[in-house]
């Protein structure tokens, strides 16, 4: 189970209290959904008087004076029905849609707030469960399931009022067995909410056990796993119907005594009222209107203990949307940094200031949240604006790990980073994050055109502009031999493109944004010899002037930077220049000369 569900509790009143927040826009809008309701209702209860009143009246005395206003009043009542129903469809139609819509926005612009830490702990089926089934779960109750909730216990209670007023005892027979009915939902409902949270999170399980199928379709195909994949889905959907199918029996054992319960007092009610109506005491009329009572109401009833269930089994659908728009980012604004420069969804760009790029870590300590032991210890490191750092080290060596305390990505757990000599912390992320062109080592295109994507850097970019950028990774070649050029669509997530097209692109995007950091995360790793040096001689020219974070690859490529960082298991051991490294002899030395040689041997085999 996720973290986040371990820790759940059980909201008070189902945890409605918690999303009224998100509710009030539409209070006007479901006040008149729920009058409409009652009025409904309302004339639900009043038509079987016209039964009664037809029966004692015109049947039985064998007449038919009165009849006109008597069916003009009821055409009356039909017409107010028919209306009531109508509208509060159509209101609850509109709820569903609004709310849903609306909490989806919520929950989307929130995930957009949290810190990568959020992202490493929770699955993509986890989070779009979260936005996609738990809001349209939230969006039905408060909607139809509110709805049913007004037409089916107010009918209950009016038809109860209604048979204890033409026959007290007969009446408080039928009310005998709502206790019954609300004892036995007590006793079931604690293993409903259990097996539905189960359900819900092998459901999250499957849907990102088939996000993971279809992102990675190459992979399964160049393994051949196939099979392997397939059995896994299997098993885990397998887990799914075993625990559904616990449920339904659950559920169908519940509704089978609870239909035994009310069919009996039904029973009893005919047995007694017809002995009732044979003694005289009630006239036919009053026991037709009765039992058109006493059975109208059985599935009202139980839908009302029905729905204590469904929103006993919602609440895990609150807990859990609730749960994640509770859920705190590890890096986040001080109030008055918010009120100064906005936030990340309504920055307020004209109070802040011009950037230069100086860094410096001032005695920076850092372990990940999840992690127990320190990364970076008593760090300090200042980096001029312009400087050129670059960080090496063997894959996975953890060198990333400076340049996501740069970007504020994890905050420092000692010490600060000063950017132009003022705590990172005193400015907006979204301030720090518009200065800084990050070019990833997988990179990532959004759906749509080369254009739109390369817009991303820069809104306002012409033609021209988005050209010269791509030019100057020689990624003009890529839209040169496209039909559409920059109409040419990419695909979801830049699937209609080649890794070393899409690390090009995103690499002229960085560029396009014109920023005074520039991180290149192994930029070069996915693409051919050729273009490499390409774009080897375009970073050298690129990174004058602006303070540049290099995370290398090839070591030959950052011999020229003014500090190198070397990166093992996680923790920087050696820094300086390339010169000063190679002197020393020691492991950036090793790093060094193990390339070397295995580049001299690639090159022998070659030939």
């Amino acid at each position: 189970m996720n973290e986040n569900e371990k820790n759940a509790i059980h909201l008070p009143f189902f945890g409605i209290p918690q999303l009224l927040p998100y509710l009030k826009p539409y209070g006007v809008l479901m006040i008149v959904m729920i009058i409409m309701g009652l009025v409904g209702t309302a004339m639900d209860i009043i038509i079987p008087q016209f039964q009664m009143y037809a029966i004692n009246n015109f049947i039985a005395n064998e007449t038919t004076n009165g009849i006109v206003y008597f069916l003009l009043l009821y055409i009356l009542v039909i017409v107010v029905q028919t209306l009531s129903n109508m509208i509060s469809t159509y209101l609850a139609s509109k709820a569903e849609l609004y709310v849903g819509r609306d909490l989806k926005q919520k929950s989307f612009e929130h995930l957009q707030t949290l810190s990568f830490s959020y992202y490493n702990r929770n699955s993509v089926g986890y989070i779009h469960a979260r936005v996609m089934s738990d809001t349209n779960r939230i969006g039905t109750l408060i909607s139809w399931e509110l709805m049913d909730a007004v037409w089916n216990s107010s009918y209950v209670i009016g038809a109860l009022g209604a048979m204890l007023a033409i026959d007290l005892r007969l009446g408080l027979l039928i009310l005998a067995i709502i206790p019954l009915a609300a004892l036995l939902s007590w006793m079931f409902q604690k293993k409903f909410v259990t097996l539905h949270r189960q359900i819900r999170e092998e459901n999250s399980k499957i849907t990102g056990l088939f996000s993971e199928g279809i992102s990675g379709a190459d992979a399964i195909k160049t393994l051949t796993v196939e099979d392997k994949v397939g059995k896994e889905f299997s098993e885990q959907t397998n887990r799914m119907k075993t625990v559904s199918v616990r449920s339904a029996k659950r559920r169908a054992l519940f509704t089978s005594t609870l239909s035994f319960l009310s069919y009996t007092a039904l029973a009893l009610v005919l047995w007694r009222g017809g002995i009732v109506s044979y003694e005289g005491m009630m006239k036919i009329g009053a026991l037709s209107v009765f039992m058109s009572y006493a059975t109208g109401i059985m599935a009202p009833m139980q839908w009302v203990v029905n729905s204590i269930s469904a929103l006993v089994m919602a609440q895990v659908n609150i807990e859990r949307f609730t749960s994640l728009m509770n859920t705190k980012s590890d890096v986040s604004d001080s109030p008055e940094v918010i009120e100064k420069y906005g936030d990340t969804l309504n920055p307020k760009c004209e109070n802040w200031e011009e950037i230069r790029g100086d860094i410096e870590f001032e005695d920076v300590s850092f372990k990940y949240p999840d992690g127990e032991e320190m990364v970076l210890e008593n760090f300090n490191l200042k980096v001029p604006q312009g400087a050129n750092i670059a960080i090496v080290g063997e894959t996975g060596a953890g060198k990333s790990t400076l340049v996501n305390l740069v970007c504020r990505f994890f905050e420092p757990t000692k010490g600060r980073i000063l950017i132009d000599g003022k705590d990172a912390r005193e400015r907006s992320q979204q301030w720090l994050h518009s200065n800084i062109g990050y070019v990833l080592q997988t990179p990532h295109l959004f759906s749509g055109s080369i254009r739109e994507n390369m817009l991303y850097g820069r809104p306002d970019a012409t033609d021209a502009d988005i050209m010269n950028a791509l030019k100057i990774v020689s990624a003009d070649k890529i839209v040169d031999r496209l039909p559409d050029g920059l109409d040419s669509q990419v695909g979801e997530g830049g699937g209609m493109m080649s890794t070393g097209e899409k690390q090009l692109i995103s690499f002229a995007r960085a560029i396009l944004s014109d920023p005074k950091i520039l991180i290149l995360d192994e930029a070069t790793s996915s693409v051919d010899t050729e273009t490499e040096k390409l774009v080897q001689d375009a970073i050298g020219s690129v990174i004058k002037g602006r303070t540049s974070f290099i995370i290398a690859h090839r070591l030959s490529t950052v011999v020229d930077a003014n500090v190198i960082l070397a990166v093992r298991d996680g923790k920087i051991v050696e820094s300086g220049s390339h010169r000063e490294l190679m002197n020393k002899k020691e492991y950036y030395y090793s790093l060094y000369k193990r390339q070397f040689e295995d580049e001299a041997i690639e090159k022998i085999e070659k030939i």
